[in-house]
């Protein structure tokens, strides 16, 4: 059996990249939507390689004689003084070291245990990293209230939008629930470019309703509450004037594009 060691991890860890990018939509916790072919390709190759490399010690198994590999009886070879002092623990067969199959452990959590989406810890591990933006004017926005704002769009024109285009208008935003330890609660989205592991902070504390459960899912209704001049710490978080929150489910893709 361990030497179809290197087939089953190909196996594992092809059927795990498949179950999350071909057959459901859970890699959308991981990495941006656009990265969904390239998850499916790599899959079915970690897969064809696997039946490959399964195939290829099938036929050198059959192919063997073990007669051939059967010494004289009458013949003995001398002793290697390095095998008196070897460690069979840490045997390399034609599988590899047995620790290697250590590494079907990652591949059969994925496959059967997808880790969750980023939430609040990931956000307030994240919530003072902010890159420094210039100020400026930002495009108008659309006409008609309310307006539906991503997290990342509200936050920079609060923060950094000397035109105040946010001023006098009704937004609702989408996210979960963090709060600090005074009892302020945020509706905060995580940000990424390519993938989970560049994920930024975006939120907004939200004013005037009591606090959902920490990594609810809420859609905030309300308007921008003015702090401090524009680009200066003040205004970080914007402040949102809630006259509604209303829980929701989690998103398919729960991340924004940064």
């Amino acid at each position: 059996m361990r030497r179809y060691g290197p087939a089953v991890l190909l196996a594992l860890v092809g059927a795990a990249i498949l179950r999350v990018s071909l057959f459901s939509d859970l890699y959308l916790r991981y990495v941006q939507v656009g990265l969904r072919p390239y998850l499916v390709v790599s899959g079915v190759v970690l897969v064809l390689l696997a039946v490959v490399v399964a195939v290829l010690v099938r036929t050198v198994d059959e192919q063997e004689d073990p007669e051939d590999s059967e010494a004289p009886e009458d013949s003995e070879a001398p002793e290697d003084p390095e095998d008196l002092h070897s460690d069979p623990g840490h045997t390399h067969g034609p599988a590899g070291p047995r620790v290697a199959w250590f590494l079907t452990l990652p591949a059969l959590a994925l496959l059967l245990f997808p880790p969750p989406a980023l939430g609040s810890y990931s956000a307030d591990r994240e919530a003072d990293r902010r890159a420094a933006r210039g100020i400026g004017i930002f495009p108008a926005l659309p006409a008609g209230n309310p307006l539906d704002l991503t997290l990342g769009d509200f936050g920079s024109r609060a923060v950094y939008d000397s035109g105040r285009s946010l001023k006098g208008r009704t937004v609702r935003l989408t996210g979960f629930v963090t709060r600090d330890a005074d009892g302020t609660w945020y509706v905060t989205r995580l940000l990424v470019s390519c993938c989970a592991a560049d994920a930024t902070t975006a939120k907004a504390e939200v004013r005037g309703a009591g606090a959902p459960p920490v990594d609810t899912w809420v859609t905030v209704t309300g308007t921008w509450h003015p702090e401090g001049e524009p680009g200066s710490d003040a205004a970080w978080p914007p402040v949102l004037d809630a006259t509604s929150v209303r829980r929701v489910g989690q998103p398919d893709n729960p991340y924004e594009k940064r």
